[in-house]
């Protein structure tokens, strides 16, 4: 359970923050991820959600979370948890927001609507004005014109790096690795940067009230079949979710060739994460190449 200062903390920062009187703060355990300790807050009868981890390995992943959160919020019509405040106390950041009472049941075809339409908030370059990240590891953002040199300089290479340090890969996987890298501007279609959540498995993904609702973004611009891609790698939506996307915002046909490449990415975050299962999936992907 969270230690009796980081409730009274909390409990001043809404009443500073909220200009609220709080009686008395309610605490539980909830489900939430496998990065974070998260829990139900309820004061004065409203329900919140608290996030918290280590400000001393990750000092600004809430801040950047809060600031994705705000991103999505105003470029989509995602329900989007509103981010109250975050904060440091005794060696534990932590982010407060919203409650939403989510559900797998809704309108999975306005959800690929509402997926087209963020993906059509455009950019000259892919990145991000700042870095985040994703799951517990940092992202880089470092804005470029070309998709190619992005995905190798920002996602694969530096994740590569650290997964081969850690012994789970070899130098023969390191010579397919870059058989891909050499061809990524030949495989994937010309397009504008995209607006992406960056994270889109089904577990950041649900309903809210009957509407598409999304959380625990790892956003930034780039080629719109990464989301997509990710969507698909832990069992995928359901259909009707990617026929309404495609009929608001047409995929290109080969698409559906590119999805283990696209997955590659989180494939080498969980590697590095969660272990040798993953970096098997990417050894199998990278000896196509």
């Amino acid at each position: 359970m969270l230690n009796r200062s980081l409730v009274n903390h909390i409990e001043n920062c809404l009443r500073k923050e909220l200009y609220t009187k709080v009686d008395a703060i309610n605490v539980k355990r909830v489900r939430g991820g496998d990065i974070n300790d998260t829990y139900q807050l309820i004061a004065n009868g409203k329900k919140y959600f608290l996030k918290i981890n280590s400000s001393i390995k990750h000092p600004l992943m809430f801040v950047t979370e809060h600031k994705g959160l705000e991103i999505l919020k105003k470029a989509s019509n995602f329900s989007v948890p509103e981010v109250y405040f975050t904060g440091e106390h005794e060696k534990t950041c932590f982010l407060l927001m919203e409650w939403m009472d989510l559900s797998s049941k809704g309108d999975w075809q306005e959800f690929g609507v509402s997926l087209a339409n963020l993906h059509q908030n455009k950019s000259e370059y892919f990145g991000l004005d700042h870095d985040n990240f994703i799951g517990s590891l940092p992202q880089t953002n470092k804005q470029t014109i070309l998709w190619s040199e992005y995905y190798a300089d920002q996602r694969i290479l530096p994740l590569f790096k650290i997964a081969f340090d850690q012994g789970k890969f070899e130098n023969s996987d390191e010579q397919h690795l870059m058989q891909f890298i050499n061809r990524i501007d030949e495989i994937y279609p010309r397009e504008k940067a995209s607006l992406l959540h960056g994270d889109l498995w089904s577990g950041n993904a649900d309903f809210c009230n009957g509407k598409p609702a999304v959380f625990d973004p790892a956003v930034y611009y780039g080629h719109r079949e990464m989301d997509l891609a990710m969507t698909l790698l832990f069992g995928g939506f359901p259909s009707e979710m990617y026929q309404s996307y495609h009929e608001t915002y047409p995929l290109e046909r080969s698409w559906k060739e590119r999805i283990e490449i696209s997955q590659l990415y989180p494939l080498l975050v969980h590697a590095i994460l969660f272990g040798e299962s993953y970096a098997s999936q990417v050894k199998r992907i990278l000896k196509r190449f």
